[in-house]
């Protein structure tokens, strides 16, 4: 897969947790994270984990549905936190968050359990999916650019399928009216 940011972009972990993928991004010179969890005690361990690295991150307990970032940003990352979400008007809700998270040109990654993926996660039901059904989701301001799937071997061994996409942020769309005007010359009485 193609590397889709720079160290200088903005950029949004969804489900941060206590992953290592935060480390990765300050250690490779990223400047500009915002780390998001809905568990405080995960962004905790991850400031932990980060030493002096967590300069370079902002750490917000937030619910992806509903997060308000400071400032666009120029990628979204999820990896399992979005097949959490098994009711239609969750999974709305997170996408028209992402859609004002991401500025125009910037990218959604998402990593989800495919449909033979698990049913279930830490005894939780997830909602799986396939690359038709997140480019549905996703379609009224995303543009599917590419996906793939792939298996994920948990600590304990068992094979996890997952669908990976990379979506890109359209451009906002004009409303009718916006898109019928058009600039009015200016002539002088006579």
């Amino acid at each position: 897969m193609r590397r889709v940011t720079a160290p200088t972009d903005a950029i949004a972990i969804v489900g941060a947790g206590s992953s290592t993928l935060v480390g990765e991004l300050v250690a490779a010179g990223y400047s500009s994270i915002i780390a998001i969890d809905i568990a405080q005690a995960a962004l905790d361990q991850l400031r932990t984990n980060l030493g002096d690295g967590a300069a370079v991150v902002q750490l917000l307990r937030a619910d992806a549905r509903h997060v308000q970032l400071p400032h666009p940003v120029k990628l979204w990352h999820d990896r399992a936190t979005f097949h959490f979400l098994t009711d239609p008007a969750d999974q709305k809700a997170y996408a028209a968050t992402a859609a004002r998270a991401v500025g125009p040109g910037g990218y959604l990654v998402m990593a989800e359990f495919a449909p033979d993926g698990p049913s279930s996660c830490s005894g939780l039901t997830v909602a799986r999916h396939s690359v038709a059904s997140l480019k549905s989701l996703f379609a009224d301001e995303f543009e599917l650019a590419e996906s793939f799937e792939q298996d994920h071997t948990t600590p304990s061994g068992a094979v996890q399928r997952f669908v990976h996409v990379v979506m890109i942020r359209l451009k906002p769309k004009l409303s009718r009216n916006e898109s019928t005007l058009t600039p009015q010359r200016l002539s002088r009485g006579g």
